[in-house]
């Protein structure tokens, strides 16, 4: 077995754990969103989160974490097996789609950019200042 049939059998591998990551977590959603499921870093003075808009969270933080491997099995095959300046821009397309819809799902999820601290006015749950105080 060759270095690049094993780099094959990896990107493949890490193709399938994207899908069945986006799947399993459409599946699980379902439940935890049915039995009330409330994220931990909620703001105090909002209403708790109804069925559908707790499985949209639920489901898109599947779909964040498929994304990613998605992506990290591109790179892998990319880089490591025909790095070519071809290959090399269809990744980085696909890396900014993927990106950019990771941005979206992520502002569609906590009302925030990822860069972004927390929302303006919103106060501090995060377990650092819990303690802290």
């Amino acid at each position: 077995m060759d270095l690049q049939h094993i780099i094959e059998t990896v990107g493949a591998f890490m193709d399938f754990a994207g899908v069945a990551v986006m799947v399993f977590g459409a599946i699980i959603s379902i439940p935890l969103a049915l039995r009330g499921f409330q994220p931990r870093r909620r703001r105090a003075d909002s209403a708790p989160l109804s069925v559908y808009r707790s499985y949209r969270q639920l489901l898109g933080r599947s779909i964040l974490l498929g994304l990613e491997l998605l992506v990290a099995a591109d790179i892998i095959r990319t880089v490591a097996v025909t790095p070519t300046f071809e290959s090399v821009g269809v990744l980085a397309i696909i890396v900014l789609i993927r990106t950019f819809l990771s941005f979206s799902l992520e502002l569609e999820i906590t009302g925030r950019w990822p860069w972004q601290s927390q929302r303006e006015g919103a106060p501090d749950t995060s377990p650092a200042s819990s303690a802290a105080g």
